[in-house]
């Protein structure tokens, strides 16, 4: 990230501006522009691009930050950063139509592939709608998940492939109406068919893998697993710091009660530990711990510490009192985000369960 200056601006604006985003259901484009210029967009860009070739325990650190301020305006930042580490993946001329003018471009993307694809000359035209895209609003461009046809494969083989579309290709629909998060802008992108080259996609696989198109520094090399679920869990445990301090502040002009001073303390401590559990996934990935038992693990803590954060919010939730459930008061606002943060499929805890314990009792524990 850059200066301490530009995350203290970037949480000032975006906490000024927390409700109004909830209103009008996307960021406002002051505090989108901040994020970009707080080098959220540039974190994992490689150097050689003009990036900060930053590592995962920095950008969670900023996250969190920023989502003790606004859960939605840090889970956007935590998307920027995530997308330009994906961006990395391309081959070097979508690198250079994404970078031409610097790293700080601002993508948005969909995992989950959809959309339609048919093979033309060089690449594929692609079409469709992807749903959820959280940022789309301020984005500059968009990598969109698609099973394409297989170059030199039979008629209907596939193969899933992120491909790069600039902002003037597609549009937004207003289809983002949540409970919480709801500054993110989630929407749908609706792309009319448009040429894609081969040279501005990717893999899955390779993403999946951690193996970009050529050299490329340690966080591109870390297998997508490992790692999504610190996209995610860092608005998530800066949301649930958030309701602390809102908490905190409200019991101060309270009489003392000896069960909200157990309920801050024990979802304090709960949320230290969670915070510590995340730490040692994003410590691992940035020392260049590989493996699929660690993998697994790091999986494992992102999950565990999720559930953590939301018995932390829901414990306090359950004696904040009606005041701090009012519209304009700042906990409930955390709370919402903080659950519905904890609902994306990467922190869902069966999965990481049964990834861990397939490693661990294949006897790939660590010395």
């Amino acid at each position: 990230m850059k200066e301490h200056s530009d995350l203290t601006e970037v949480c000032r604006l975006a906490s000024a501006h927390a409700q109004r985003a909830e209103r009008e259901y996307r960021l406002v484009p002051e505090v989108a522009e901040a994020v970009r210029d707080a080098g959220f967009a540039r974190h994992f860009v490689p150097a050689a691009w003009g990036g900060d070739e930053g590592g995962f325990g920095t950008c969670l650190d900023a996250v969190a930050e920023l989502a003790r301020h606004d859960p939605s305006a840090a889970w956007c930042a935590s998307i920027a950063a995530t997308l330009g580490r994906m961006a990395g993946f391309l081959p070097e001329e979508g690198r250079r139509a994404l970078w031409a003018d610097g790293p700080d471009a601002l993508v948005a993307g969909a995992l989950v592939p959809a959309g339609t694809a048919v093979a033309e000359d060089g690449g594929w035209r692609l079409g469709g709608r992807w749903s959820y895209v959280s940022g789309i609003d301020s984005s500059d461009a968009a990598l969109l998940a698609c099973l394409v046809p297989v170059p030199g494969g039979g008629p209907d083989e596939r193969e899933a492939r992120f491909l790069l579309v600039p902002r003037s290709a597609y549009r937004v629909e207003e289809t983002w109406r949540t409970l919480g998060m709801r500054g993110t802008g989630s929407h749908t992108l609706v792309l009319d068919p448009v040429h894609v080259p081969a040279g501005h996609t990717f893999t899955t696989g390779e993403l999946l893998a951690g193996r970009p198109a050529d050299a490329a520094p340690a966080p591109l090399t870390v297998a997508l697993r490992d790692v999504s679920g610190l996209t995610f869990a860092g608005p998530v445990l800066g949301a649930v710091r958030g309701a602390l301090d809102a908490y905190g502040a409200a019991a101060t002009r309270r009489k003392p009660s000896a069960t909200a001073e157990s309920a801050l303390a024990r979802a304090a401590a709960t949320t230290d530990a969670a915070a510590l559990l995340l730490d040692r996934a994003a410590g691992d990935a940035d020392r260049g711990v590989r493996g699929e038992w660690h993998g697994a693990r790091a999986q494992r803590d992102q999950a565990a510490a999720t559930e953590l954060l939301l018995a932390a919010v829901n414990g306090l939730a359950g004696t904040a009192g009606t005041g701090a459930l009012q519209e304009e008061a700042p906990f409930q606002r955390f709370w919402r985000d903080a659950t519905t943060g904890a609902t994306h499929a990467v922190l869902q805890w069966e999965p990481a369960a049964h990834r861990f314990a397939a490693a661990e009792l294949a006897g790939r524990r660590a010395d």
